[in-house]
């Protein structure tokens, strides 16, 4: 799959590292000029000089800023976010609106912002980076899987509304992927369970996975570049799940 993003600009979030960077990377590579989103402005310039895009630094969390917010942009993924483990109980109420906001209404908003350009040249991509977690449930976790269940809805509402317009919306759900918020989950995960390192990977994060090992962020920002693509324009309000057929069992 080689789909030719030539002349297309696309905006990523969350593109200073981990999975975003991979994304921002293999657009680039398919001829789209990458706008990099991120809180992490000297990240975002690393990764943005080293791809030739532009730099957008912004705290997608301070949504009133995002109201009235207008891009012009053939593709967006949305990418941003971040995780928090606590029971429930204990779960700040601050953080949990936090990560809704970072999560679900600056996706919306992004989406609202790049919806008019593209309805107007009549094609879009708008690709949400969601988790097995849009599809299942794991403890400590209430605040990011409300988010991505309701990413995943948002996803297909605007599949549904883009369709007849040239514009698709579709997640890619990903299993444990190979980037920092991973590696600061296996740190909290210890905490919580009473585990090391290794016991969280192989008997929490991994134990339902058929295939045992975490998923690279290249992998993910190839099922990403495939939903850009020209052979994905029917490809629309669904997900590609990365999961190493957790969600099968």
């Amino acid at each position: 799959m080689t789909g030719d993003l030539t002349g297309r600009r696309a905006v990523v979030t969350g593109a200073a590292g981990g999975i975003g960077a991979a994304v921002a990377a293999r657009l680039a590579s398919l001829g789209a000029r990458v706008v990099v989103c991120d809180i992490d402005a000297a990240g975002a310039a690393e990764v943005a000089d080293r791809i030739g895009g532009e730099v957008l630094s912004c705290d997608l969390s301070r949504t009133a800023e995002l109201a009235d917010l207008t891009l012009e942009a053939d593709i967006l993924v949305n990418n941003a976010g971040v995780q928090h483990v606590a029971p429930v109980e204990e779960f700040s109420p601050e953080r949990f609106s936090f990560m809704l906001r970072l999560m679900l209404e600056a996706p919306f908003l992004l989406s609202r912002a790049v919806l008019p350009s593209m309805y107007r040249k009549g094609w879009g991509r708008i690709v949400h980076i969601s988790s097995v977690h849009g599809i299942r449930a794991s403890a400590y976790k209430s605040a990011y899987v409300s988010a991505k269940h309701g990413l995943e809805g948002l996803s297909k509402v605007i599949a549904v509304e883009g369709a007849g317009k040239g514009v698709t919306s579709n997640c890619v759900s990903p299993g444990y992927v190979r980037t920092p918020l991973v590696e600061k989950q296996i740190e909290d995960q210890a905490r919580v369970h009473g585990l090391s390192a290794d016991r969280v990977i192989s008997d929490v994060m991994l134990t339902r996975s058929a295939i045992k090992r975490l998923i690279e962020p290249d992998e993910v920002a190839g099922a990403v570049a495939y939903l850009c693509s020209p052979e994905a324009s029917y490809v629309n309000g669904t997900r590609l799940v990365l999961d190493g057929a957790w969600s099968a069992t």
